[in-house]
């Protein structure tokens, strides 16, 4: 929106040319979303905390849980919002990336919205019945994943690309709708899945959407994506700016998510995020980096599958408690030892995840 009005006022004014530069206008969508959060954090929170909306608590999880009670939850719709509303602000309108990882990021922040306000406000402990929660993530998903095989201009959009194998390249055909779609979903659920303690999940969130920004600056410079080996995708460079605005927004979110919480984010924002970052990481062609710098996510997911499957085939459990944070709180870990480890690994696994830019 203010870069047609920076475009505009160029006429008049050569200076305002600056704002075409993505590098200026990412950290203008960081500092805009950090501010919007950090603004309204409070209002949100005092508003949650007069409606009531508080979280509710397992009563068979751990006990310095319980203390949890009633904490003010949905604060996700905060993190929603300053990302809507900055990169609106400053990304190319025009870009069909922008708006795809939009409005995939609000349907599946939407679907979080429903379950938690069924939980909070209903009082129905079940919330949106898994069912119905995955049918419509599958619908936003998949049509995500269709649009962007449709609207692909060249080959290598549909490309599986496989870091640190720089001859190694599959042709996808349809099934690159196959594989956007289980990203896309996984990592919603994934994310889903670790925001489970104070700070857990935003966090690795923000570190790997800072990192996916990179990632979306070099592929979408055909200098640079010529140099480094990697897919060059025209316009994905725009993405940087809603990198950015989610960086921003998860940061001043962690200012009253931090332990002990003030608020939580919910599904709604859990759900969007997530999709977010798979969307992201779909378009740059970088699914398996991906996969390597949310680490933690694909670790809590799995420990989650492992404990259903043990327990349902002999009956006996792996962990002590699923998703694995749980375990080590059980095993005597104090909340915020288990978070900030988790922390480090996140930005071992991001720095390993860039170090593929040159490992080819």
């Amino acid at each position: 929106m203010l870069l047609l009005l920076a475009e505009y006022l160029q006429q008049f004014y050569t200076g305002f040319g600056v704002f075409q530069y993505l590098t200026l206008r990412g950290i203008l969508g960081v500092l805009t979303a950090l501010a919007l959060s950090l603004w309204l954090g409070p209002w949100m929170i005092r508003t949650l905390q007069i409606r009531q909306i508080g979280q509710a608590v397992r009563n068979d999880g751990p006990q310095s849980h319980l203390s949890k009670k009633g904490t003010p939850t949905m604060g996700g719709a905060l993190i929603l919002s300053a990302i809507a509303v900055s990169t609106l602000l400053w990304a190319d309108l025009t870009n069909r990336y922008v708006w795809t990882v939009l409005a995939v990021t609000l349907a599946f922040g939407a679907i979080g919205w429903v379950d938690d306000y069924r939980k909070v406000i209903e009082k129905n402990s079940r919330g949106l019945p898994s069912r119905w929660k995955y049918f419509w993530q599958s619908v936003f998903g998949l049509a995500a994943a269709v649009f962007l095989y449709m609207t692909a201009q060249s080959p290598v959009e549909t490309t599986l690309i496989v870091p640190m194998l720089k001859d190694v390249a599959l042709p996808l055909g349809i099934g690159f709708v196959v594989l956007t779609y289980f990203v896309i979903v996984g990592t919603s659920n994934a994310v889903n899945l670790t925001d489970g303690l104070d700070g857990l999940a935003i966090l690795p969130t923000v570190l790997v959407a800072g990192a996916l920004a990179i990632f979306c600056y070099l592929s979408g410079n055909i200098k640079f994506a010529d140099y480094l080996l990697i897919p060059y995708v025209p316009g994905a460079g725009e993405l940087i700016v809603f990198c950015a605005a989610l960086v921003g927004a998860g940061l001043g979110f962690l200012w009253f998510n931090t332990y002990p919480a003030q608020v939580f984010m919910g599904d709604v924002g859990a759900l969007a995020l997530g999709a977010a970052l798979g969307t992201i990481a779909v378009i740059v062609r970088q699914e398996i980096v991906l996969f390597i710098m949310g680490g933690v996510f694909v670790m809590e997911t799995l420990s989650v599958i492992i404990q259903v499957a043990s327990f349902k085939l002999t009956g006996k459990r792996v962990f002590r408690m699923a998703p694995i944070h749980h375990h080590f709180e059980l095993k005597g870990w104090p909340e915020p030892r288990v978070i900030v480890r988790f922390w480090i690994i996140t930005v071992i696994l991001v720095l390993v995840g860039l170090a593929t830019l040159k490992l080819r």
